[in-house]
C-alpha cells in the first residue's frame, strides 16, 4: 500500500500550473502514488484534459480548475472548489509561473515587472495563504506538506536573459524559508524544489526554445534535465520520507 493512503481515503493534492510540464509530471507521479489532484491551468483546457484523463487511468480521482492563481478571487475559488469536491486538502504544489522572453536591464519596463512579480509571486503567497488555513493545527487542520517550484535562476541572477524571472524566484526562495519557519509548529512542512534546464515549454515562452540544448554542454552532467525528474524531488517533499525536512530547498540542475 502507497505511504500516502490514510486507510481508504486518499490523500489530496493542488498542483498549479499542472497542464504541462513539471506541473504535469508531478500530477501523474503523485497520481500513481496515492494522490487525488486538483489540476490548476490557465488556458490550455485540451493538455488540462489530457492529464486529467492520464490522472484517472492511474486510478486517481482528478479536478480540473481554469483560472489565473495571480487573481485572489481565483485562488479562493479554486481552494473552495477542492473543499467542495474533496473535503481536505493534504499537498500543495506552487509550480504556475511565467517567463517572458529575454531581454537585458536596458529593455525592462514596469508593466513586464508587474505581470512577471504578480504571477510568479503573488499566486505563490495567495496559494500558500489558502493552503495554511486549511492544513495548519491552529485553524483545525490536520497537517500537510507545500512544495514551491523554484528556479537554479535565483542563484544565479540569469544575467542577459531573464533576470526578472530569477528574482521572482529569489523571492520564492524567500517565502519557502520564511513560511516555513512560521508553520514549523503547525504541522505544515515546506519546502523548494529548484529546477535548472529542464526541457519545457517554457524555454519556448522565453524566445528561445532550443535554448537547453544549446547550453547543455556546460553542465557537469552534459544534458539537459526531464520534468520527470524534479517531479521525484517534489514527491520526495510531499512524502512521509522528508518528515524532517522543512524550510530547505532540492536543486535539480545537472550538477550546476
Amino acid at each position: 500500500m502507497s505511504q500516502t493512503l490514510t486507510g481508504n481515503t486518499r490523500k489530496v493534492a493542488i498542483v498549479t500550473g499542472g497542464s504541462r510540464g513539471i506541473g504535469r509530471a508531478t500530477a501523474l507521479l503523485l497520481a500513481a502514488n496515492g494522490y487525488d489532484l486538483c489540476i490548476n491551468y490557465l488556458s490550455n483546457t485540451a493538455a488540462a484534459e489530457s492529464v486529467k484523463e492520464q490522472v484517472q487511468a492511474l486510478g486517481a480521482s482528478c479536478l480540473l480548475f481554469q483560472g489565473d492563481v495571480s487573481d485572489e478571487e481565483c485562488v479562493v475559488a479554486l481552494f473552495n472548489s477542492v473543499d467542495a469536491r474533496f473535503s481536505r486538502l493534504d499537498a500543495l504544489v506552487n509550480n504556475a509561473a511565467l517567463m517572458l522572453p529575454q531581454i537585458s536591464i536596458e529593455q525592462v519596463t514596469q508593466q513586464r515587472l508587474q505581470r512577471m512579480f504578480c504571477t510568479n509571486i503573488s499566486s505563490y503567497f495567495l496559494c500558500a495563504r489558502e493552503a495554511v488555513l486549511r492544513m495548519a493545527f491552529k485553524h483545525g487542520g490536520k497537517g500537510g506538506a507545500i512544495v514551491n517550484v523554484s528556479s537554479l535562476a535565483a542563484r544565479t541572477g540569469s544575467p542577459h536573459e531573464y533576470m526578472d524571472y530569477a528574482a521572482s524566484k529569489g523571492a520564492i526562495d524567500t517565502l519557502t524559508r520564511g513560511l516555513a519557519r512560521e508553520m514549523s509548529r503547525e504541522g505544515v512542512r515546506v519546502n523548494g524544489v529548484r529546477p535548472g534546464l529542464i526541457y519545457t515549454d517554457m524555454h519556448r515562452d522565453g524566445g528561445e526554445p532550443g535554448r537547453v540544448d544549446r547550453v547543455k554542454e556546460l553542465l557537469p552532467l552534459g544534458r539537459g534535465g526531464q520534468p520527470e525528474e524534479v517531479a521525484q524531488a517534489i514527491y520526495w517533499l510531499l512524502s512521509d520520507n522528508s518528515s524532517f525536512t522543512t524550510g530547505d530547498r532540492i536543486d535539480v540542475a545537472g550538477g550546476s
